[in-house]
């Protein structure tokens, strides 16, 4: 019998796996997809919200201002991009600053810092000098910021399987029962396992789960955003994360820098039936380029390098659930929408404490807190780059000239602990493909490097898991 089954391989399943691998516990975590990373954690914004946004005394408010805090000392530790580089709402009429000054009152109770309101067009452009000029006044966050989502998740992952925690991919729960002595899981792979603890982090499945052993239902819809991301070279147009006053169906179209240098527009709200449904309409990305055009209007559509779109696992009480349910044993983390991954190291810390209480688990006593990512060659100086191909000729031969990334890098993204096992998985973990051409170029190669390295034949590697084969087989 394992000790604990973590249901869920995104930020929340993997930051709760790495804080409970600090103590002695047998650890699964089970994830439907092929990889970490796979469903939210992978397509969203990558903000860190101050918390002024989120209502006093929930759950919500509660996290986000406890896990942004966390972030300095959790990047350092686990070597993945954050950048402390502050947001702003954006107030496009006088009439409305009244809107600014409650969402600074409301930041004051939850606990947030350092805000402030900023008035007249040309104070605000002295903070981001390609703002509208339609912009009246703004409220200012330093303590915003900005991370790579499904770079923290496969930090979180490998640190938590480096100290001993087990994953299995390609296992879909199909039924959770309880018994007096704890959990039987069943996967559609005929995987069977019994546990102490269950921790349901599924993501916009997580009423699913919670509604095959609680009692109190819970129903999350999925709410489907759509994202442009825009090329490095207009990287200049934004500093700051930059909000419009936000609606009752979230906090609106916004214009970020990502930790990369790009610029990303989006959000669109859509909510949407089928919790898979991951698909880009043309009426919604003209409609998240259109308002992000309010905010920077030299935004342009020629440096538009892709689109596309996540779902927010939306739970109609309008709150996190985190904690044990009526159900001895049986924990929720349901409907961890914006501002969940903010919220994460926190709510991973407070999972994990309350289950470590609950078993008794001590604590152990070589515990391995630091975890180093994989040598970024783009970012290496001339002579780190020399010493770095000395120790490993594979560094010395780049295969995505867009992100310059090498054959080295590639390669130990899928010997790593839960490594890559195809395209999309090298992507997130090395950013080759993620340039300007959209891997047109380098997609042969890394195909080839996986190929090689799993043992596997061309026709097999996949883009993204599943059947998402790039190639049918060989020609004459």
């Amino acid at each position: 019998m394992k000790d604990i089954i973590i249901i869920g391989g995104g930020v929340i399943g993997c930051g709760i796996a790495r804080e409970l691998a600090r103590y002695q516990a047998d650890i699964t975590v089970l994830e439907r997809g092929n990889d970490v990373s796979v469903g939210t954690s992978k397509a969203n914004s990558g903000i860190v919200h101050g918390g002024y946004d989120a209502k006093p005394d929930t759950l919500k408010a509660k996290y986000n201002v406890a896990g942004n805090a966390m972030f300095d000392e959790l990047s350092r530790e686990l070597d993945f991009p954050f950048r402390r580089n502050g947001s702003m709402v954006l107030c496009f009429d006088e009439k409305q600053i009244d809107g600014l000054t409650e969402l600074l009152n409301r930041g004051l109770k939850n606990g947030v810092k350092d805000m402030y309101i900023v008035k007249g067009n040309a104070e605000v452009k002295k903070l981001e000098p390609y703002v509208s000029d339609n912009v009246v006044a703004a409220l200012v966050v330093p303590t915003g910021g900005i991370v790579s989502p499904y770079e923290m998740t496969v930090a979180y992952a490998e640190n938590a399987a480096v100290n001993g925690v087990e994953f299995r991919f390609l296992s879909e729960v199909t039924s959770v029962k309880k018994d007096k002595d704890g959990f039987t899981v069943t996967c559609a792979d005929g995987y069977t396992e019994r546990a102490k603890i269950v921790i349901n982090a599924a993501g916009v499945y997580a009423d699913v789960i919670n509604n095959m052993v609680c009692k109190r239902k819970l129903n999350i819809v999925a709410r489907k955003g759509d994202y442009v991301l825009m090329d490095k070279t207009c990287g200049y147009l934004a500093d700051h994360t930059m909000f419009q006053l936000p609606t009752k169906m979230g906090k609106g179209v916004l214009v970020t820098p990502t930790t990369h240098g790009n610029i990303l527009v989006g959000p669109t709200a859509t909510d949407v039936d089928d919790k898979d449904d991951v698909n880009t309409t043309a009426d919604e990305l003209n409609e998240a380029f259109a308002k992000a055009s309010l905010t920077v209007p030299s935004l342009a559509r020629r440096n538009i390098i892709t689109q596309f779109s996540g779902l927010r696992a939306h739970l109609d009480l309008d709150d996190f659930v985190v904690g044990e349910s009526e159900v001895q044993g049986f924990y929720n983390v349901a409907g961890i929408e914006s501002p969940g991954l903010s919220a994460a190291p926190a709510i991973a810390v407070d999972v994990a404490l309350n289950v470590a209480n609950k078993l008794g688990l001590k604590q152990k006593p070589h515990f391995e807190a630091k975890r180093k990512g994989i040598p970024q060659f783009s970012k290496l100086s001339n002579t780190e780059r020399e010493k770095l191909i000395d120790q490993n000729p594979l560094y010395g031969k780049i295969v995505c000239r867009c992100e310059v990334v090498t054959e080295g890098e590639i390669v130990d993204s899928i010997r790593r602990p839960v490594g890559a096992k195809d395209l999309d998985g090298v992507k997130r973990r090395t950013r080759a493909g993620m340039g300007r051409c959209q891997a047109g170029f380098c997609t042969p190669r890394i195909m080839e490097i996986i190929a090689r390295e799993l043992g596997l034949d061309m026709a097999d590697v996949t883009k993204r898991g599943g059947e998402s084969n790039v190639v049918v087989g060989k020609t004459k």
